[in-house]
Parts: structure tokens; C-alpha cells; sequence
């Protein structure tokens, strides 16, 4: 197991040396180290093993399939006084070896003054409510906060959390996370932190920009296909028609699927995964919204984020290859206009995008870690919250995700 837990560890190296005169005193700064397990006997070794080091870390970034014992995992990071920001999964990955059914988890040893988990859970509040007192949570914490953030249950409206945050702190705050998983279950994905876990509540790392920068990019590539339609009626992410016909019933027969909804959602998931909505935008890069329910009753579609009524849409294509290429190439952007090192790197992947590419997403992730050359996690999600190249902080659907950190 020894041996095992040293290869489930990477991680960055020793910040610069101290320039004061004293010789072999090297400065305090960030580090992060990745773990990944099938078991969480696994998990506690590689803890074990990566804690041999001067390395003490104050908290875990976990990403953990449904299919894990998260309450044991936690339990363990709690006992090792490890904060937790926690989210279920549809795949997972430290590496380009993408995992499924695991445990992976980014530790850092951080000042614990340069952040604060926080935990919300919807109860009778609406999702706006919960996001805006997220917000002025990050307000009364730092004056220059970030947001990295993770959302429970698929019928949540992610543009809502958009919204909500921006009015408790302010339109100008930093926001990227992701919807949790379930690995395809559609049922019941978590997020969790220590103590609490919900599938309908929002769980955020609110980091201090005044120490630790946060930067990143959101990439999409699906191509529209066919004549632009208009949405006729809708109702925040429930679409009830498109161009007068029941939206539900037009996706499948434009789609050439002869097939209805089916009671495990098949249909749904496939339509949501290959052939997402792209809402177009003046001024503003078009933005994905995914179906991920069909209601049988009245043949609506409900889509992760907002889909205005009167908006213009277009059906999609996933996109060829290339699309790895551009993400690359924004990834390689950033770190040259903003950051050109990172000593941590998040990505938050929509699983439309492996479902899609297949083997190739190990491709996509792979050069993306070559870019920084970093500790690296990331999982597959149900929506991304984040910003494109030329775009605001908004919730996207299809999109590649990746967000640095780097302590000042």
C-alpha cells in the first residue's frame, strides 16, 4: 500500500527560497497535492504518505463518485483537521486516466486566513436566495473575494446562482464551479462538506484574491446546426415551446428520433448530451443550454439555466476535434496574459463533453495539465459555471472549465 499511495500523490514543488539573507529558510507559501483512490482505505494512505512531508494541509478540494462511502472520506479529512469542499461526481480525474466509481481529492496546504468554506441548503428558500446570501457571505469575509463553487440537485437553475451571488456581492464577483454529478444516474447528486450534504444546496470555496489570485476560462466549440427558432413560451429553465410546438415533441422529431421519453430517461439524457439548445446573444459569445428533463404531461423541456421567453435558438452539433485545440489555446492565453504560473489547477467538465469525445477527452485533459504543469482535479458535471474568452461569469452547459490558483 506504501508504494501505491506515493504514486497516487503529485504534487507542485517547494515555493522560491527565502531572499532575506538566511540562507536555507524557504518562504511559507501555497502547496497542493492530488490523491486518488477506489476505497477509502486507499484514500487514508495516500493522506498518510503525503503527510511524511513538511506539508500539512488545511483543506481538500474532494470529488467523489455516488458510488464511494463520502461520509467515511470526510470523516477522515475532518480528523486530519482538513476543511472540506465537496461534490458527487460522473467522473473524475487527477490525471489524464480519467476514473469512474473513485475518489479523488486535491489537498492544499494554505493559510487558512486566505479562505472559508461555506454551506447553504435551499430548505424553503429559492435558489436566488441561498446564491445571494452566498454572496454577502463572500462580502463580509474579504474585500476582493472569489467564488469556486459546486450545486446540488438537476433541476436547479444555474443562471439563478449567477444572479443571486452577484446581487448579495456585486457584479463585478469572480465566480467557477460546477453542477454535481451522479454518474448518470440523474437522481441524486451531492454536494457536501463537512457534517452537511444536500442535493439542492450550494457548497463554495470563497477564496481572498488579495492573496491567492484566481483566474480562469470557460470553452465550449458545439456548432449550431439548422434555422434559428424562437421560444415561444418558457418559464426560467422550462421551456414549454419552441416556434408554437411543444418543446419536447419538436426535439425529437427535428432530431429524427422515433422514440418518446422512456421511464429512465434515456432519451432525455441522450438529446441533452449531443444536441443541447444554443441560445444566441447580441454583443455576447451564444451560451449551451442543456435538456435534462422531459415532462410527459405537458411535453416541456427543463434545462439546466434560463432560457428567456422570446429568445433565439439553435440546435446542436458536438464539435470535431479541433475544439481540443482551442481549448488549449485559451488555456495557453491565459496563462500568458494573466498568470503565468498556477499552483493549482481545477477543471469543471460538462460529461456531455466525454460522452462525446470518448477516449479523446483523456487527449483534451492531458494537454491542458501540460500547460501549467500544476497539481490538476477535476470532474465531469451537469452544468459550469465560469467565463468565456469574451464573456462575463455565467453558467454555461457543454463547457470545459478551468480555473488556476496562485498565491500572490
Amino acid at each position: 500500500m506504501k508504494s501505491g499511495a506515493n504514486e497516487r500523490c503529485n504534487k507542485n514543488p517547494e515555493g522560491p527560497p527565502d531572499r532575506t539573507g538566511r540562507g536555507s529558510i524557504k518562504q511559507k507559501r501555497m502547496k497542493a497535492k492530488s490523491i486518488k483512490g477506489k476505497s477509502t482505505e486507499e484514500i487514508q494512505a495516500a493522506i498518510l504518505e503525503c503527510r511524511k512531508e513538511d506539508f500539512k494541509p488545511t483543506l481538500a478540494i474532494a470529488f467523489i463518485s455516488v458510488k464511494q462511502d463520502m461520509d467515511a472520506v470526510v470523516s477522515i479529512l475532518h480528523q486530519n483537521e482538513i476543511q472540506v469542499f465537496g461534490t458527487t461526481t460522473s467522473g473524475e480525474f487527477i490525471s489524464s486516466e480519467i476514473q469512474e466509481g473513485s475518489i479523488v481529492i486535491m489537498l492544499l496546504d494554505i493559510n487558512p486566513e486566505y479562505f472559508k468554506v461555506a454551506f447553504f441548503e435551499k430548505g424553503d428558500n429559492s435558489t436566488h436566495e441561498i446564491a445571494r446570501q452566498l454572496g454577502a457571505e463572500g462580502k463580509s469575509s474579504f474585500a476582493h473575494p472569489a467564488f469556486i463553487i459546486a450545486s446540488g440537485w438537476l433541476q436547479t437553475d444555474g443562471e439563478e446562482i449567477i444572479k443571486g451571488i452577484e446581487e448579495g456581492f456585486g457584479s463585478e464577483a469572480t465566480i467557477f464551479g460546477g453542477m454535481a454529478g451522479d454518474d448518470l444516474q440523474l437522481r441524486e447528486p451531492l454536494v457536501f462538506t463537512y457534517g452537511k450534504k444536500s442535493t439542492t444546496g450550494i457548497v463554495a470555496l470563497i477564496i481572498d484574491e488579495e492573496k491567492i489570485h484566481v483566474e480562469g476560462v470557460a470553452t465550449c466549440g458545439w456548432k449550431p446546426i439548422g434555422i434559428t427558432k424562437t421560444v415561444t413560451k418558457s418559464v426560467g429553465n422550462v421551456v414549454y415551446t419552441i416556434d408554437d410546438q411543444p418543446a419536447l415533441d419538436l426535439v425529437i422529431k427535428y432530431l429524427g428520433l422515433n422514440i418518446d421519453l422512456d421511464p429512465d430517461k434515456d432519451v432525455l439524457t441522450n438529446i441533452g448530451a449531443y444536441y443541447p439548445l444554443q441560445l444566441e446573444r447580441e454583443g455576447a459569445p451564444p451560451v449551451m443550454r442543456t435538456a435534462m428533463f422531459g415532462n410527459r404531461d405537458d411535453r416541456s423541456l427543463i434545462c439546466a439555466g434560463t432560457v428567456p421567453q422570446g429568445a433565439k435558438v439553435r440546435f446542436s452539433l458536438p464539435p470535431d476535434f479541433d475544439v481540443i485545440d482551442t481549448v488549449v489555446s485559451e488555456c495557453s492565453e491565459l496563462k500568458n496574459e494573466n498568470q503565468n504560473n498556477a499552483d493549482a489547477v481545477i477543471i469543471f467538465s460538462c460529461i456531455s463533453r466525454y460522452l462525446s469525445f470518448g477516449v479523446m477527452t483523456s487527449e483534451e485533459i492531458e494537454r491542458v495539465m501540460k500547460v501549467w504543469n500544476a497539481p490538476f482535479i477535476g470532474f465531469f458535471c451537469y452544468g459550469e459555471f465560469g467565463k468565456s474568452k469574451r464573456g462575463k461569469h455565467e453558467f454555461h452547459n457543454n463547457t470545459c472549465c478551468v480555473v488556476t490558483l496562485k498565491e500572490l
